[in-house]
C-alpha cells in the first residue's frame, strides 16, 4: 500500500499540470460514485492526508485511495477498467484498482490535519497526547493507525521503530516520554526523507531494518509478524529495546 510520502509524490506531480480553475470535462469510470456531479466542476485544489489523494471543487471533493494494488496514469491508459478517468482541456488523470468516494461539504470538518506526518498543520503535541490515550497498544500498532498517524505504513513503522530503536512490541505506556516524543519526531522526519529517496529512486538504498537481514551494526534482523493486524516487523533484537508494561522495566 502506498505510503503518505508516496501520495505527496502523485500530488506534486498532478500540481504541475496546473489543473486549478480549470473545469472537468470528462468523468467516467467503474466507481460507484455519481459521475455527472463532477462534470462541469472546476478544481479548487490537490490535496493529500495521510495516503488519500483529495481533487477538490466547491464544497466537493474526490477521495482517491489506492489501497494495496492501485495504480494511476497522467495524460496516458493502461489496459483494464479504469475506476475514474477526469479528463481536462489538456490533462487527463486515469485512476485504476482503487477506491473512489466523494466527500461533501468542508474538508476541516472531516479531516484532522494535526495528524498527517506531512501536513503544514502536523502538531507533534497533539500527537503525544494520542499516545497518552493508547497506554496499553502496541507501538507497531500506534504507529500504523491513520488517527495517529496519518501516512505513516509499514515502511515508515520499521524505519522509525529501527532510528530510535525500539521494539515494535513495546507498549506505548512503559516507553519513556523522551523516547515517545523522539518517535513522533522521527515519524515525520522519515516520512520527508522517504519523500525525497523515492523521487530520486533511491528508497530501498538508505533501509535500515526494512526488508533487511543485518542492522547497519551487523547485527542480524529478524522478521516477525507483530500487532493486531498481525503485519511484518524488521526487528533487530540488540539495537532495539521491548518496553512492558508487566514489570516496567526495559529487556534486551
Amino acid at each position: 500500500m502506498p505510503e503518505g510520502p508516496s501520495l505527496l509524490i502523485l500530488r506534486k506531480l498532478i500540481e504541475t499540470l496546473q489543473l486549478e480553475g480549470l473545469e472537468v470535462i470528462v468523468a467516467e469510470g467503474t466507481a460507484d460514485i455519481d459521475m455527472d456531479r463532477i462534470i462541469g466542476k472546476k478544481v479548487n485544489a490537490i490535496r493529500t492526508w495521510g495516503k488519500h489523494l483529495l481533487i477538490c471543487f466547491d464544497q466537493l471533493t474526490i477521495k482517491i485511495h489506492l489501497m494495496m494494488f492501485g495504480t494511476y496514469r497522467i495524460n496516458e491508459r493502461k489496459d483494464g477498467d479504469v475506476k475514474i478517468r477526469l479528463g481536462f482541456k489538456n490533462a487527463e488523470l486515469n485512476f485504476y484498482t482503487c477506491l473512489v468516494s466523494l466527500i461533501e461539504g468542508d474538508l476541516d470538518q472531516v479531516y484532522d490535519w494535526s495528524v498527517d506526518i506531512l501536513s503544514d498543520q502536523w502538531d507533534p503535541k497533539e500527537i503525544l497526547k494520542k499516545l497518552k490515550q493508547q497506554d496499553s497498544a502496541l507501538i507497531c500498532d500506534v504507529l500504523l493507525d491513520q488517527k495517529i498517524f496519518s501516512g505513516s505504513g509499514n515502511i515508515i513503522k520499521n524505519e522509525v521503530l529501527y532510528r530510535t530503536r525500539v521494539h515494535p512490541l513495546s507498549t506505548v505506556g512503559s516507553i519513556p516520554a523522551p523516547i515517545k516524543k523522539a518517535i513522533i519526531a522521527e515519524a515525520r522526519n522519515y516520512g520527508f526523507d522517504f519523500f525525497k529517496w523515492k523521487r530520486e529512486n533511491t528508497l530501498s538504498k538508505h533501509w535500515e531494518a526494512y526488508n533487511k537481514e543485518q542492522c547497519p551494526l551487523k547485527h542480524p534482523i529478524e522478521k516477525i509478524e507483530t500487532g493486531k493486524n498481525k503485519r511484518i516487523s524488521f526487528v533487530c533484537k540488540q539495537c532495539q529495546k521491548l518496553y512492558k508494561m508487566e514489570s516496567n522495566t526495559t529487556i534486551f
